[in-house]
């Protein structure tokens, strides 16, 4: 193998201005002034042969290429970083800002009540959190490890298995007893149904039946963003609900909501911890995502 001695030069410096968005953050990080730091980009897409930022006197944004290239900076950061600490330190100390997204229904139910226990075992980590319904772009956002419910789509992220949950149906008890409990999958219908937003199709519920797939079509009374709206409402007896156990969980077993048609439920979904594909994965991460594993396996 070949070495180009000048290959990562710049990176570190790259780097830092763009997560410090702009010379002078950059160069109180690294120690520097900004003009030794504005010299080291020059030189470094004159050396690439692109332009990696477009400045104007108040501010910087990145150009494609610069987002591309960036990508690839931060991953090499990083793992020098670790890498670096393994030397010094002869183990790897999990440290570092580590950047977490997950749905807004998980980080309520589950990641409010796990983080605190994980922060004071890893003192040295850094906690960002996004909570959205949004799918991230890890790479491109800047995330270490985000979680996932549902089929997977294929792409080039590693994606480890942390379980499976149920999807339920679930009311009031004295919407039952208003309404009826429907034995049947079609019996929906007559029932005022509150459905997620974003479901590829909200009005249409599947179920199975021995093997063959139900699709009912159910009139809403609603369509929410939150799965904590949806609870909310159906513990109020506005009308009947579909979830994921996890959200509802508490609401069932204290008896606030029932569930039906659990003869028709769909296979469980799969809940999973995906983070981007490198050769070395950041010590924050591995231990991130077993210590997930662990909690939710109890």
């Amino acid at each position: 193998m070949s070495y180009n001695s000048n290959l990562l030069d710049g990176i570190a410096v790259y780097t830092a201005v763009v997560d410090g968005r702009g010379f002078t953050a950059a160069a109180k990080r690294l120690g520097h002034t900004p003009s030794y730091v504005s010299k080291e980009i020059t030189k470094l897409e004159a050396r690439l042969g692109v332009r990696l930022l477009n400045r104007s006197t108040r501010s910087i944004s990145l150009t494609d290429e610069g987002r591309a290239y960036f990508d690839h900076c931060r991953a090499i950061v990083e793992s020098a970083q670790e890498a670096e600490s393994d030397a010094m330190r002869g183990q790897a100390v999990p440290s570092g800002t580590l950047r977490i997204a997950a749905p807004v229904s998980f980080g309520l139910s589950h990641l409010r009540h796990i983080l605190p226990s994980f922060m004071r075992l890893y003192p040295d980590i850094e906690i960002e959190t996004e909570f959205n319904e949004r799918l991230i772009d890890l790479v491109s956002e800047g995330v270490d490890v985000a979680i996932r419910i549902g089929r997977l789509r294929d792409s080039s992220l590693v994606a480890r298995k942390l379980g499976d949950f149920r999807g339920v149906v679930v009311a009031s008890p004295s919407y039952w007893e208003n309404y009826g409990r429907p034995s049947h999958p079609n019996d929906l219908k007559s029932h005022k149904c509150i459905s997620y937003s974003y479901m590829p199709e909200p009005t249409v519920w599947e179920f199975n039946d021995s093997g063959e797939k139900i699709r009912v079509h159910v009139d809403l009374l609603a369509k929410c963003n939150s799965a904590e709206l949806e609870t909310s409402l159906a513990v109020a007896g506005v009308g009947v609900t579909r979830l994921p156990l996890f959200v509802c969980e508490e609401e069932v077993s204290a008896g606030k909501l029932e569930i039906v048609l659990e003869d028709f439920e769909q296979e469980p979904m799969g809940l999973y911890a995906v983070y981007p594909h490198r050769s070395y994965t950041p010590a924050k991460v591995r231990c991130f995502v077993e210590f997930l594993e662990k909690e939710l396996r109890q």
